[in-house]
């Protein structure tokens, strides 16, 4: 852009990622609303934690109601919603944080900008692949039973569409998978990326 120059600074991603001894990455799980995306992306970031990684966990309803409690679930506002999550996940990773981020995101179009704004080396997109009568019966939040009532519009899998990814990372259905196996799985995938030291 027009008078923007960027700063150059002393200390490197390069010297962040040697002083926390591992390399930054962003865990992007994906699904519809009551798949267990962030349940499982908690236990995940808390089993990196007790290893000793450095961590943040960004999550939809979080950040709707700060950084982008501006938008609406327009399917405008919502890429905007992906794209600011994507340039902070983009952020935390020059940081040198292993960054979980829980987000319907339900555009494939959204989620390969993601990729595209962070690195492929960068992004792992963890697919929580839970049928959506499931999701319905669990109804943890009663998003389900207000958008079947008509209370909440453009609601993804009800009058929204979502588009599954078609080659995620890591898929998940959590039907057949339980919490701690979903977090032994992510991790046995990631470990070589991470490139862990004592």
């Amino acid at each position: 852009m027009k008078n923007i120059i960027p700063q150059s600074f002393n200390i490197s991603a390069e010297n962040r990622r040697t002083l926390k001894k591992h390399k930054p990455l962003l865990l992007w799980f994906t699904g519809l609303s009551g798949s267990g995306k962030s349940t499982i992306a908690n236990a995940v970031e808390q089993a990196l934690f007790i290893k000793g990684v450095h961590t943040y966990a960004l999550d939809g309803d979080n950040v709707r109601g700060g950084l982008n409690n501006n938008l609406t679930f327009s399917p405008q506002d919502r890429k905007e919603n992906i794209r600011r999550i994507a340039e902070v996940a983009n952020l935390m990773i020059d940081a040198g944080l292993i960054v979980t981020a829980s987000f319907v995101s339900p555009y494939r179009e959204d989620r390969e900008n993601v990729e595209r704004i962070v690195g492929e080396a960068n992004f792992v997109e963890i697919f929580v692949n839970t049928p959506i009568e499931v999701c319905e019966r669990r109804d943890v939040k009663g998003l389900y039973a207000k958008a079947r009532a008509g209370e909440i519009k453009q609601f993804t899998g009800i009058d929204a569409p979502y588009e599954a990814p078609l080659n995620p990372a890591i898929e998940i259905d959590t039907t057949k998978t339980s919490i701690n196996e979903s977090v032994a799985l992510i991790l046995s995938q990631i470990n070589s990326h991470l490139a862990l030291e004592k």
